[in-house]
């Protein structure tokens, strides 16, 4: 069978070439007889107040500078005599286009006042289209976040800084842990084996987000966008609907996320620094049983109990954790090269004790103007992370601090004696780590080098036709290791445990994009894209663990027994898109576009797939009868999108194939057959959406509202089936199921107050999304991650919670046993006891999706220099597994309040046994609202900085919440990242309390 690939090295050779003989050729320049100069002054249309860092810029030119501190500008161009148009444009602020006629005069004066966009419809993205474009044209809904609305979010990520702020994204962090654990869904999930996140782009560099757990953590892993500095973001622009996949193939199939780094501005060198100080702690532990007592065995016919002292581990696992992040920038440049540096560091501890996470990068973006056809641009960004870990969780392993914590007695002392810790289980056969053992002797961490760079060529030849090329790379090598040492109090590694294992990938994107704009006649302009990419998905990985260790040594070569493995995994996708925008009389505006995309992973049959998009817009608000509402509704905007799209990375580089494993019996070399059967017509997912929605403002553009309908359908969903032993094989993928995603998302943004020393500005978003399964084979599939309790069920969300109940009486009450115990439904009912009787039933007792999420955030500015921020989160009608509850309040450990009941003799003994085997009796109402950031922040001049700006700043990050959730934390998942398994709360790190105090200079 013939394969697809490339050779990576040689594309990149013919590309560099390419990009050089381009670079050579744009070095000969246009003579020009004359060279004109504009200049002027850009302020604030409310404040009055000059803006720095203004853009202006000669429209379909590459002749730009941006205003200095204090709001003046200078712009020289070789441009030939005429009438042209100068854009200003400020994130923020509405663009504003100022004509300026040159020829008479040497040098021009023009003059602007720009206004803020309160409600964002003036925007202008890149996201989703071939050119840069209004919001207010486009036939989709794209959300844009600035870095104002980062800068005081206290965040360790990106993603983490996002949640709340998007309507229709579902940001929830999984781990408390300090480099976090984020999962974000746009419009619910629209796979199951594949990757959830959407596709991230980072300056035109598509980055991998893999989320790999090389050592076990108990299901935390470090997302990797953890790399990223929120500090250097410029803004972010998110499309969340299949019409992504127009522009940017299978990958953005789950929505895209592009991320715009800040660039340096014409002008003398501007310097930024800033530091920040942080305290974390946990914002709410467990209660714990401090009952005096015990019983002396687990007999529920005997109830003796003896005298003991309790003991609250959580006082020994948590810490007050303290952290840093210092920040420095310089930028600036001429008129034709700009160029923008920084460097940051970042420390910070975790709240159980002995863990931390440190970051430290430095970036590059340089931007050099050839001549007024062409420009490159050139960026680099390193970093280097470690961090220390503390295992907790037990989706796989029982070792770890609060594993230990909620297996343990805690009426047993956890402090050493004589340099030994104690066992803390109940029995050897029930034996857990002792929790301050994993924190004092186990020694688990993380390494990550990584390094993305990019390079750029922007050509105009002629008037109105762009030509991009982005050649984007991402190379990360993540190591992990492992140590346990002998003689400790695991219940399966006594005689020791190391554990080495690394990843490394590799991520080459070209992209080529063409675009032109045409006025074919005074009612009709014509915007026609064009572009292809090559992208080269490379990943190797291994892994080594040692038991039976020496007694020093903390190799794994100290190891008796050793099982080592290796992946290596090499994907290449090849894509090419066309679409086509007419704008009708500057009222409609309609878009076609379809995209070829082909992947390694499939087989040839099922290899090349077409996706199709169609999108309107109507902007009715341009309309002439409108003109008496406009002081009203000024912008009146109903849009409708239909697109498709395909996860053509869902599945491993081979695993069509039926793989096969080394064997060596007895001695002799040989290969035996995975437990994997292939299957070599398996095909992509599709998704189909349509997309129905309105924008608009009112009050002169002080309030806003953005709607939108969507309908998602995926079809020929993969999933990972089990197979009947008799086929020699366990598993198998297939294409088999259907998921629906169905909501609407809504974003209300107003200026309440709005004068020269007065700023209130308000932002609600509210997101619906109804998830639902279907077609799945014999109506059910487990999902181990959540000890197979979580499930795809048809008729049903993904991932809903599916296990045991309690046996009813008729009237809803609890049927109890002849002891009055509760008891688990049944398949049937004993005629004259009416117990139940048989194989014992399972349903579904609980749903993790949400009915619907929404924010609430406040900024107001007092005078020139006082500034206040509020953000409340909210999810609601979801549910929690909290299989901590189910451990802790069972009889064998009872080391929570929950057993206490049981110990005071207000149930009979034996009830949280009973209750044990009852799952939906650990099935809790997750719905929540937290104060997720809080700042209040004061800017001045200071007289010893020479005027220059200085911001105090004083923060706080998840501060309380309020919600009916017995454990840490509703928001936690023990299964990390995992796309199907959600809501399982299994002795995560609870997400800490967080304040921060910092100090930003610039000068």
């Amino acid at each position: 069978m013939r394969e697809f690939y490339f050779n990576g090295w040689s594309n990149l050779k013919v590309t560099l070439m390419c990009a050089l003989m381009l670079v050579l050729l744009g070095q000969v320049a246009f003579a020009q007889s004359t060279r004109y100069t504009v200049t002027g002054t850009v302020t604030d249309a409310r404040t009055k107040v000059p803006l720095p860092g203004v853009v202006v810029k000669f429209q379909n030119s590459n002749s730009a500078t941006a205003t200095d501190a204090n709001g003046k500008y200078s712009l020289t161009t070789t441009q030939g005599a005429g009438t042209y148009n100068l854009t200003f444009s400020y994130i923020g602020f509405k663009p504003e286009t100022k004509p300026v006629t040159l020829g008479s005069a040497a040098t021009v004066v023009v003059d602007a006042q720009i206004s803020e966009d309160v409600v964002g419809l003036d925007e202008v993205v890149v996201t989703g289209t071939s050119v840069a474009t209004s919001k207010k044209q486009l036939g989709n809904a794209i959300s844009t976040v600035s870095a104002a609305s980062l800068q005081n979010s206290v965040a360790t990520s990106v993603d983490q800084a996002l949640a709340g702020k998007v309507a229709g994204a579902q940001i929830s962090q999984n781990s408390g842990n300090p480099a976090g654990g984020i999962s974000v869904r746009l419009r619910g999930t629209s796979t199951v084996v594949g990757s959830g996140d959407p596709m991230y782009i980072v300056d035109g560099v598509i980055i991998n987000n893999n989320s790999p757990e090389l050592i076990d953590l108990g299901g935390y892993a470090q997302n990797r966008l953890v790399d990223i500095n929120p500090n250097d973001i410029e803004r972010i622009e998110i499309i969340k609907g299949a019409a992504a996949a127009a522009i940017y193939g299978s990958r953005a199939s789950n929505g895209v996320v592009q991320i715009f780094t800040k660039r340096g501005k014409a002008g003398k060198p501007k310097i930024a620094a800033s530091t920040q100080f942080r305290v974390s702690e946990v914002r709410k532990t467990l209660d714990y049983n401090d009952y005096p007592f015990r019983f002396v065995d687990t007999d529920p016919g005997n109830l003796t109990q003896e005298p003991v002292q309790r003991y609250d581990f959580q006082d020994k696992i948590f810490r007050t954790a303290f952290g840093t992040e210092n920040n420095l920038s310089v930028s600036g440049g001429s008129e034709n090269t700009q160029y923008y540096l920084s460097g940051n560091y970042l420390s910070n501890q975790g709240i159980i004790d002995n863990t931390n996470f440190n970051r430290g990068g430095a970036r590059i973006r340089i931007d050099q103007t050839l001549n007024n056809w062409m420009s490159v641009s050139v960026g680099a960004n390193y970093v280097l992370s470690t961090s220390e870990e503390i295992p907790n969780g037990g989706l796989s392993e029982a070792y770890g601090a609060l594993t230990g914590f909620i297996f343990s007695n805690n009426y047993i002392n956890p402090e050493p004696v004589n340099g030994v810790f104690p066992s803390t289980a109940p029995t050897s056969i029930l034996r857990r780590t002792n929790p301050l053992e994993a924190i004092e002797r186990f020694k688990f961490g993380q390494r990550t080098n990584r390094f993305i760079g990019d390079l750029q060529l922007m050509l105009t030849p002629i008037p109105n036709l762009n030509i991009n090329y982005t050649l984007g790379y991402d190379n990360a090598t993540q190591i992990a290791t492992g140590f346990i040492p002998v003689g400790n109090t695991t219940p399966s590694y006594d005689t020791g445990y190391s554990r080495r294992a690394d990843r490394t990938t590799y991520l080459l994107n070209n992209d080529l994009n063409a675009s032109y704009r045409a006025t074919l006649a005074d009612w009709l302009e014509s915007t026609t894209g064009v572009g292809a990419t090559v992208q080269v998905d490379k990943v190797y990985a291994t892994g080594i663990t040692a038991t039976q260790l020496g007694p020093i040594a903390e190799t794994t070569s100290n190891g008796a027994t050793i099982i080592s493995s290796e992946l290596r995994s090499d994907i290449n996708i090849f894509g090419f898109f066309a679409q086509q925008t007419f704008g009708i009389g500057d009222r409609l505006f309609l878009t076609g576009a379809g995209r070829y995309d082909v992947s390694s992973v499939f087989g040839e049959d099922n290899r090349w797939q077409f996706y199709p998009k169609v999108s309107g817009s109507y902007l009715i608000s341009n309309e002439k009868f409108w003109e008496g509402l406009s002081q009203v509704i000024p912008i009146l905007k109903v849009r409708a999108s239909y697109g498709q799209a395909g996860n053509l990375t869902a599945i491993g580089a081979f695993d069509r194939y039926t793989n096969y494993v080394p064997v060596s019996l007895p001695g002799l070399p040989g290969v035996i057959s995975s437990t994997l059967l292939g299957n070599s017509g398996i095909k992509p997912e599709r998704q189909v959406e349509t997309e129905i929605g309105a924008d608009m403002s009112f009050l002169n553009g002080r309030l806003g509202l953005e709607f939108s309908y969507y309908h998602k359908d995926v079809k020929d969903l993969l999933l990972f089936v089990n197979l009947t032993p008799s086929s020699g094989f366990l598993n198998q993928y297939r294409n088999v199921g259907t998921l629906t995603n169905k909501g609407f998302e809504l974003m209300l943004t107003g200026a309440p107050v709005q004068n020269e020393n007065f700023k209130w500005t308000s932002t609600v978003t509210f997101s619906k999304n109804k998830n639902e399964v279907n077609n799945i084979p014999g109506g059910l599939l487990l999902f181990p991650g959540g000890f197979s309790q979580v499930a795809a069920v048809d008729g049903y969300p993904l991932g809903a919670f599916y296990s045991t109940y309690f046996a009813r009486n008729p009237d809803g009450s609890l049927l109890l046993t002849p002891k009055g115990l509760p008891q688990a439904e049944k398949e049937g009912r004993d005629p004259e006891t009416g117990q139940p009787t048989g194989a014992t039933s399972k349903k579904v007792i609980g749903d993790p999706n949400p009915d619907w999420t929404g924010s609430f955030i406040n900024e107001l500015t007092v005078g020139k220099g006082f500034s206040f921020r509020t953000q409340f989160d909210a999810a609601y009608g979801f549910e929690v597994f909290n299989f901590t509850r189910r451990v802790g309040e069972r009889d064998f450990y009872g080391g929570l309040a929950g057993y206490e009941p049981e110990l005071r003799g207000e149930v009979p003994k034996g009830t949280s046994a009973a209750l044990f085997g009852i799952f939906e009796n650990y099935i809790e109402d997750g719905s929540y609202i937290k104060l997720r950031e809080l700042s209040v922040a004061y800017d001045f001049k200071p007289a010893f900085l020479g005027g220059n700006n200085m911001r105090l700043t004083l923060a706080g990050r998840n501060l309380f919440s309020i919600d009916d959730y017995s454990g840490y934390d509703p928001e936690v998942n023990a299964a990390g990242q995992t796309t199907a398994v959600r809501g399982f709360d299994f002795v995560e790190v609870p997400i800490p309390r967080t304040y921060a105090l910092g100090v930003n200079v610039s000068f």
